[in-house]
């Protein structure tokens, strides 16, 4: 990475990351369109990928349901009450998809791929990040909402879990890293990076917990659990990473797009997120189950 760019991501978080992090305590419908936004943002980078390399989705549906995904999580805050809902739009959008590639997709304009695309798109970018809102409103064992300074500290335990994981696999790959990981998909991204990454989340989560959560916000939420949780979290955010470098690498882009200086598109941004935010909800609610 040049000097410029490093520079450029430097800056960025070091503006970006209080932002977001007051915009997460804020919570409500503030937060649901920040994150919409950015959820309508990577639909549209996908979307292009997509359309790159032959395919033609159905962008602004696509783009518009990957928002109200994130919208509906925010007006429903518990996933019993967003599932239902998500799961109507996710199946609506995929029927109108079939209806209209009968007109604007047959018989030569790759009609399964232009579906498969918008679907997909919409479920990776929104689908995903909903689960963010889900947990800044997770519900405490006792059916309470936690307060905004523990709602906020869950929601983005997966966040600084994800980015201080990536920063260790970066400097330690760049250090010491000789033996390439998936050079076929990756070339920058070595064995002691993937290592060190996923050390890194395993003790970033950690200390997110004792520094941050009480013990009574997830009942069963210690140190060690946060330890378990996160090497499971550390291995799909670079599944995440490698994934979004098969798209772009398909698409024959560098970059998903040009959102921040520095840090590429909404995509770039968040690959990891998109993995690590839902199965990380998903474990936090197991802990409180078996807790």
């Amino acid at each position: 990475m040049a000097k410029s760019d490093l520079a450029a991501r430097l800056a960025v978080a070091v503006v970006g990351i209080p932002l977001m992090v007051a915009i997460i305590y804020t919570g409500g419908w503030i937060l649901g369109a920040v994150i919409a936004a950015i959820a309508a943002l990577a639909a549209n980078e996908f979307n292009g990928m997509a359309g790159a390399t032959g395919g033609r989705p159905f962008n602004r549906l696509g783009v518009t349901a990957a928002a109200l995904l994130v919208l509906l999580a925010t007006w429903g805050r518990t996933f019993e009450a967003f599932a239902l809902p998500a799961l109507a739009v996710v199946l609506l959008v995929t029927l109108v998809c079939f209806s209209l590639a009968v007109w604007r997709r047959w018989p030569d304009g790759h009609p399964a791929s232009a579906v498969s695309a918008t679907v997909t798109g919409m479920i990776y970018a929104g689908g995903t990040l909903a689960f963010l809102i889900l947990l800044r409103y997770l519900p405490a064992a006792d059916g309470v909402a936690p307060t905004a300074a523990a709602g906020t500290a869950l929601a983005t335990l997966p966040m600084g879990a994800t980015w201080i994981g990536d920063s260790c696999a970066y400097f330690a790959g760049r250090a010491w890293g000789k033996r390439k990981l998936i050079p076929q998909v990756s070339p920058g991204k070595t064995v002691v990076g993937g290592i060190a990454g996923l050390v890194g989340t395993v003790v970033a989560a950690s200390l997110w917990v004792a520094v941050f959560l009480g013990p009574d916000t997830v009942p069963g939420l210690g140190l060690l659990t946060a330890a378990v949780i996160g090497l499971p979290m550390g291995a799909a955010a670079q599944v995440g990473d490698l994934a979004a470098s098969v798209l772009k690498r398909e698409a024959g882009v560098k970059d998903s797009g040009r959102l921040l200086p520095g840090h590429g598109g909404a995509i770039d941004r968040f690959d990891a997120l998109f993995f690590t935010i839902p199965l990380f909800y998903v474990l936090v609610r197991a802990v409180g189950l078996l807790a």
